[in-house]
C-alpha cells in the first residue's frame, strides 16, 4: 500500500505513542544555518570547558545529510522520566534524578528499535539512524524545529503542559515525511533559572559548560576548581536545580517507565553510607546507571569536595 508523507508521519507518531514517548515531532532535514554562529561563538568564548568532542565534527553537527546521505527528515522524541521520588537521607549527596534507574541511554535505544523496525517494514528500503544523546546532533535545535518544545534560558527544551523533564533521541532518515511546525518560545520574562542556578553557569538561553555542575561532576576528568567548592549545592553527579525552578514543571507527571524505577539502595543510602564509598560498593549500587560514567574515582572526586566544605562528618 501506497502512503503519503503525511500518513507515514501519523503512522510514526502513533507507533511512538505506543511505545511510551512522550512526543515525536518531525522536521525537514536541512543545515541549521542560524544556529551554526551561535555555536561557533560558543565554543570560541570557551564554554564548552575540557569537552574536546564539541569543537570536532562541526560541520556534522549542523548538516544531518553528512550523517545520513540524502536525509529528508529528522525525526524528534521525547521520553519521560520525572519522578516525584526523593533520596531518603536530605543529608545525602544528591544525584540528578534522570540516574535514579538504569542508563538512559540503553533504554531508549530498546524503545526506538521496534520503531524502526516498523518504519522499515510499513515504508521499505530506506537509510535511517538513531541517535540517542550521542553523535554529532544538535538534538535541541532539531526538537524546537519538529514542534517538541522550545529551547528555554537553561537550555533545556521545555513543553507546554509537560514541562522540561525528559529526555531527547532522534532517527534522521532519507524517508519523506511531513514536517510539523517549530515550536514557539513561552519563557516571557521569567528568569528563575538564571537566578537560582548554584555556580552562576546560566545567562539567557546560553550554559557556560565550564561552569555547570553537570559538567563539573559527570565531564570533568580533572580536580574540580577550588572557586566551586562551596557552590556545589550538595550535587556529586549531574544538577537539576534550573528544572526545579522551572515554572513549567509544575505540569510534569511521573513516568511510567519501569526501567526508570529508582534504585532504593541508591535511594536509602545515608550520608554517612555516601561519605565512606568504596569502590566495591560503587560498583553494586551504580551497576547498570548512568553514574558509571563518571567512574568511580570521578564520583569519589565528588563527595570528597562536598565533604571539605562540611568539616566535622564522619
Amino acid at each position: 500500500m501506497m502512503h503519503g508523507s503525511e500518513d507515514r508521519s501519523r503512522i510514526i507518531k502513533e507507533k511512538a505513542g505506543e511505545l511510551g514517548f512522550l512526543a515525536c515531532g518531525i522536521a525537514r532535514a536541512g543545515l541549521l544555518s542560524e544556529e551554526a554562529p551561535r555555536l561557533e561563538k560558543w565554543l570560541r568564548a570557551g564554554k564548552q570547558g575540557t569537552m574536546a568532542y564539541m569543537e570536532r565534527h562541526f560541520d556534522l553537527r549542523l548538516d544531518p545529510g553528512k550523517l545520513v546521505p540524502g536525509a529528508k527528515s529528522v525525526i524528534s522524541l521525547a521520553y519521560n522520566y520525572w519522578t516525584p521520588e526523593q533520596q531518603t537521607d536530605p543529608e545525602a549527596p544528591r544525584v540528578s534524578r534522570y540516574a535514579f534507574g538504569r542508563d538512559y541511554h540503553k533504554v531508549l535505544r530498546e524503545r526506538l528499535a521496534p520503531l524502526m523496525e516498523m518504519i522499515t517494514d510499513r515504508f521499505g528500503d530506506l537509510a535511517m539512524r538513531a541517535f540517542v544523546d550521542s553523535g554529532p546532533v544538535l538534538e535541541k535545535a532539531w526538537a524546537q524545529r519538529a514542534g517538541i518544545g522550545w529551547v528555554g534560558k537553561h537550555t533545556n527544551v521545555i513543553r507546554k503542559g509537560e514541562g522540561s523533564w525528559w529526555f531527547l533521541c532522534e532517527l534522521i532518515t532519507d524517508l519523506e515525511l511531513m514536517p510539523d511546525l517549530p515550536a514557539t518560545d513561552h519563557c516571557g520574562t521569567c528568569r528563575r533559572c538564571i537566578d537560582a542556578c548554584p555556580t552562576d553557569a546560566i545567562t539567557p538561553y546560553s550554559v557556560d559548560a565550564s561552569r555547570c555542575i553537570s559538567y563539573l561532576t559527570i565531564e570533568l576528568k580533572g580536580a574540580i576548581p577550588s572557586e566551586f567548592k562551596d557552590r556545589m549545592d550538595g550535587w556529586v553527579f549531574g544538577c537539576d536545580v534550573c528544572q526545579e525552578v522551572c515554572p513549567w514543571n509544575r505540569f510534569a507527571r511521573p513516568h511510567q517507565e519501569p526501567d526508570f524505577g529508582p534504585n532504593r539502595e541508591l535511594m536509602d543510602m545515608s550520608a554517612k553510607e555516601w561519605h565512606h564509598m568504596t569502590e566495591a560498593v560503587f560498583q553494586r549500587v551504580f551497576n547498570g546507571s548512568a553514574v558509571k560514567r563518571t567512574k568511580f574515582v570521578g564520583l569519589r572526586r565528588n563527595i570528597d569536595m562536598l565533604l571539605e566544605g562540611a568539616p566535622g562528618d564522619e
